[in-house]
C-alpha cells in the first residue's frame, strides 16, 4: 500500500504528506532488512553449532558464543522495537531538560543529564542535534531541548519523561554538604500536522532577538534566534526558543515544530490524567515523585523508582549507558500511555 502511494506521480503535489510517507516506507523497509539479517545470523550460527559438533572442535565455542551474544542483542533490540506501537512512537523525539530545585547543584545535574542523553543518543545512533540552551549564573544550565532523530526515537526515549533525582557531596558550597538536586526531563514526539493540535496565527507572538549559543560563524552577529510565544499572557502559555541554526527562518521553523509537539503532548497528558482519574490512580506530577534516583554518595547506586531495576555504575550511567533502564521501563509499561 505505502510502496503503491510512493509510486503514485501526484504524490509529490502535497510535499508534506509526500515526505511522510516515504520516511514511514524506508522504516518499514529498515525493518524488513533488519529482519533478515537476524535471520541469516541465525542460519550461520546454527551451522557454526553443527561444525564444532561434527567435529569435536572446542575452539569454535569462543566464536559461538560472541555470535550468540551478538544475535541476542539484534533480536532484544527489535523485539523493544515491536512493543512500540503507540501513535507516535515511530517519531522522531524532541527532549528537554530543565533544571529544578537545588540552585547551582540542580543546573549542574541538568548539565549532566544534557551530556548524559547527547552520548545516549549518539551511542544508539540517533542524529542528536542541540536545539536550544539556556546558560546557569554560575555553573550549569537552567534549561536544554535537543532533537534525536532515528527510527522510534519518541517511543524510546519518552521512558526518560519524569522527575530525576541526584544526590551527592555538593561541590559548590565550602563544607562540601550532601545536597539532593532535582531535574525535570520532558519527551517530546515530533509531528506535523495533527488533528489534535491547532495553531492560530493569532494565538502566537513571534520574537528574535542574537543568539547566544553555538551555531557557527556569524551565529552571535545576527538577530536569528527565534521565542514564539503561544497564547502569551494566560494561563496556557508556552514559550518555545531556537538558537542553534544560522538562518533565522530555520529557527523559526524548529520552533514551530517544538511548540506543536509541546502541544500535542499537553492533549496527551490531559487524555492520560483522564484516564488514571477514571480507575482511581491520579497524582500530581511535582518534584515529590521523582522516576530515578542517582545517589553518588555515600554509595554509588542508580535506582529507578518505576522498575525497581538498578545499578552500582553511575559513572557508566551518566556516560549514557541507559539503555536497561528504558528496556526494563518498555518491557513493564509499553501500550499503558497509548
Amino acid at each position: 500500500m505505502l510502496e503503491e502511494r510512493a509510486a503514485d506521480p501526484n504524490l509529490w503535489n502535497d510535499p508534506r504528506e509526500a515526505q511522510t510517507i516515504m520516511q514511514r516506507l524506508t522504516r518499514l523497509k529498515e525493518e524488513v532488512e533488519r529482519i533478515e539479517a537476524i535471520d541469516r545470523q541465525l542460519t550461520a550460527l546454527a551451522d557454526l553449532i553443527e561444525l564444532a559438533a561434527a567435529e569435536d572442535d572446542d575452539s569454535l565455542q569462543a566464536d559461538i558464543a560472541a555470535e550468540l551474544k551478538r544475535t541476542g542483542e539484534a533480536i532484544e533490540a527489535l523485539e523493544i522495537e515491536v512493543l512500540l506501537n503507540g501513535p507516535y512512537d515511530d517519531r522522531n523525539a524532541f527532549l528537554s531538560i530543565k533544571a529544578g530545585t537545588g540552585g547551582t547543584d540542580a543546573q549542574d545535574w541538568a548539565e549532566m543529564l544534557l551530556r548524559m542523553y547527547m552520548r545516549w543518543g549518539e551511542r544508539r545512533g540517533f542524529q542528536v542535534a542541540l536545539i536550544d540552551k539556556s546558560e546557569g549564573e554560575e555553573a550549569g544550565i537552567k534549561s536544554a531541548t535537543i532533537e534525536l532523530r532515528g527510527p522510534y526515537a519518541y517511543g524510546i526515549a519518552k521512558a526518560e519523561a519524569g522527575v530525576h533525582r541526584l544526590i551527592r557531596l555538593s561541590p559548590f558550597n565550602a563544607g562540601n554538604t550532601r545536597q539532593t538536586s532535582f531535574a525535570m526531563v520532558e519527551v517530546l514526539p515530533e509531528v506535523d500536522d495533527t488533528p489534535e493540535v491547532v495553531i492560530r496565527p493569532e494565538d502566537i507572538r513571534i520574537d528574535v532577538f542574537r543568539s547566544s549559543g553555538h551555531g557557527g560563524q556569524g551565529v552571535n552577529t545576527t538577530d536569528s534566534a527565534v521565542r514564539i510565544t503561544y497564547k502569551p499572557g494566560t494561563p496556557e502559555q508556552i514559550v518555545v526558543t531556537c538558537q542553534n541554526e544560522r538562518s533565522q527562518l530555520q529557527n523559526r521553523e524548529t520552533a514551530m515544530r517544538v511548540l506543536r509537539s509541546r502541544l500535542l503532548e499537553r492533549e496527551l497528558q490531559r487524555k492520560r490524567e483522564e484516564r488514571a482519574r477514571l480507575r482511581g490512580e491520579y497524582r500530581q506530577a511535582d518534584f515529590g515523585n521523582q522516576m530515578r534516583t542517582y545517589y553518588l554518595h555515600p554509595y554509588t547506586l542508580v535506582k529507578d523508582h518505576r522498575t525497581d531495576y538498578e545499578t552500582s555504575d553511575v559513572y557508566a550511567v551518566l556516560d549514557g549507558d541507559i539503555d536497561p533502564f528504558i528496556e526494563a521501563y518498555l518491557r513493564r509499561n509499553v501500550g499503558c500511555d497509548a
